[in-house]
């Protein structure tokens, strides 16, 4: 069942334009970051298909109308950094992820990609890949959750997670879409399942290694947002939508190096817990908005100001599948990042963390 709306949008009428002949022209959709840790993007009209991001110009946009500049120097610039096939326009036609810089040719200060990969090439040679599983909510028109009843609340939590059936789950058909549209992208999305609360939704992306994770992130962030549009829903990944007896919604960030995955890999397991647990307050600060409401050490989360790791443990900061703990390798959860954090930082503070620093690089800092 789709969400209701009072917005109209003729898709039987777009088809019949959407099969128009594009005379050898490619329709680059560029999409950035903006200053309030939301997607932005433009389309650009280039004359032939390419292979490669390399092959594409940068640009720019206003950046006093997103947060992230002044409007008396407003020009930032935008970066191509991969590539992907446009699942809406088909075809040739493709989606540009981009980093953002400023005209002194300076990371704009909401690039967090740029410290992030540098730390990646930094420590390449530990080939750390990385899975993220992103929880959101759908919500209707009027920003309640879809199918809860209106300034009302359904049944306890209890019936909801992976269900099946109607008053179990509700528009899986948004679920369902945005999956096909991220496969066709060529993201690295691994599974989609229900939550825990009624319109609560979380899909995985990964494992990547690298910088890649972020990429596929936001770009099926872009194509979540991009898939309720047309279904007339509201998107939001704020870490407790709903307050009282009720799941927030987080980014359970889980992290595997070479070192974890060798034998008698446990230890290197063992070492990261402890290395992350002396630096909790620095994680919590880039681990997203609001993550306090969240954090509560209820609703299978850690309290957020206690560190904790062990096997199985879904109330723990850090949690060990057991499957790791039994073959002693593999990989562990880091379960504290918010629905709404940014996976740039919260890949390059774990391997500054985990591995050490650069010079001249905080991933600590709250902001820039």
């Amino acid at each position: 069942m789709a969400a209701t709306s009072s917005t109209v949008s003729n898709t039987e009428n777009l088809m019949k334009y959407m099969k128009l002949d594009q005379k050898g022209a490619v329709l680059a959709e560029y999409i950035w970051i903006d200053g309030t840790n939301g997607v932005r993007t433009k389309t650009k009209t280039l004359k032939k298909p390419v292979k490669d991001y390399t092959e594409l110009p940068e640009w720019n946009f206003d950046g006093s109308s997103t947060g992230q500049a002044p409007s008396d120097n407003s020009d930032v610039y935008i970066r191509p950094v991969a590539i992907f096939p446009d699942p809406f326009r088909g075809g040739d036609n493709i989606l540009v992820m981009t980093e953002t810089w400023d005209p002194d040719g300076s990371p704009n200060k909401f690039n967090y990609r740029h410290e992030c990969e540098r730390l990646m090439e930094a420590n390449a040679k530990h080939e750390p890949w990385f899975g993220l599983e992103q929880e959101y909510t759908i919500l209707d028109a009027d920003g309640w959750p879809y199918g809860w009843p209106k300034g009302g609340y359904p049944a306890p939590q209890g019936p909801y997670y992976c269900g099946v059936g109607t008053g179990k789950v509700f528009c899986r058909d948004i679920v369902e879409a945005h999956y096909k549209a991220c496969l066709y992208a060529g993201l690295q999305i691994s599974g989609v399942n229900a939550e825990v609360m009624p319109s609560q939704w979380e899909f995985q992306i990964g494992p990547c290694e690298g910088i890649s994770l972020g990429d596929h992130l936001w770009v099926a962030r872009y194509l979540l947002y991009r898939v309720a549009e047309e279904f007339g829903a509201k998107i939001t990944i704020e870490p407790k939508p709903i307050k009282g007896n009720w799941n927030g919604t987080g980014l359970h960030t889980n992290v595997s190096t070479r070192e974890m995955r060798e034998e008698k890999g446990m230890k290197a397991i063992e070492d990261a817990c402890k290395k992350l647990g002396e630096r909790n307050e620095e994680h919590i600060l880039v681990y997203g908005e609001g993550n306090a409401e969240r954090m509560t050490g209820e609703h299978e989360t850690a309290s957020i100001d206690k560190f904790s790791y062990g096997v199985a443990d879904r109330g723990a900061s850090i949690r060990i599948p057991r499957q790791c703990a039994q073959e002693g390798k593999g990989y562990f959860e880091d379960r504290r990042p918010a629905s709404n954090a940014c996976p740039y930082r919260i890949t390059g503070i774990i391997m500054e963390t985990i591995f050490g620093g650069m010079e001249g690089l905080d991933l600590s800092k709250a902001e820039k």
